[in-house]
């Protein structure tokens, strides 16, 4: 896996957040959403790049509170897919989410979205649940897969 930069977000960086957002979802997030959502204390964002670029591909924006963390969306440039960004993010986010008191890791996927699933299935999350017809997609809609990963424990491929 190549060499990634991340840093933390700011509300100032929440019209970056939004420009990756739109290109990865069909409803995606508004700028002012970011905002919003990052000027609270629970709340956090990391942004990534591959190598040394200045530009970020890729988002993760998490909230942390009770013991437990929440993925509350993710998503990667299309032209940067595929190359261990969103898997740094998540190991990056499992480590602050940790260090700011949670146990559990949980999200929410289409069970349509693969590469997304073979990604948090290695990364050691669980299903534990599914919301029948969650997403809407286009025509159609998809079930959204209910995930877990406990923290604390370190896998291989994050070390």
């Amino acid at each position: 896996m190549s060499t990634h930069r991340l840093w933390l977000a700011t509300p100032l960086d929440a019209a970056t957040m939004a420009e990756l957002h739109r290109p990865a979802f069909e409803d995606a997030w508004p700028e002012e959403a970011f905002a919003s959502l990052l000027s609270r204390e629970e709340v956090f964002a990391i942004l990534g790049a591959a190598g040394n670029d200045r530009m970020a591909q890729g988002l993760v924006l998490m909230r942390a509170v009770a013991g437990e963390a929440e993925v509350l969306t993710i998503c990667v440039a299309n032209d940067a897919r595929r190359e261990g960004i969103g898997q740094s993010l998540l190991i990056e986010a499992c480590k602050i989410a940790l260090a700011r008191g949670a146990d559990h890791l949980f999200l929410e996927v289409a069970d349509t979205n693969l590469p997304a699933t073979r990604l948090y299935h290695k990364l050691g999350f669980k299903t534990i649940g599914r919301r029948a017809a969650y997403y809407r997609q286009a025509d159609n809609a998809a079930d959204a897969l209910v995930m877990r990963r406990e923290l604390g424990q370190a896998r291989p491929e994050e070390n």
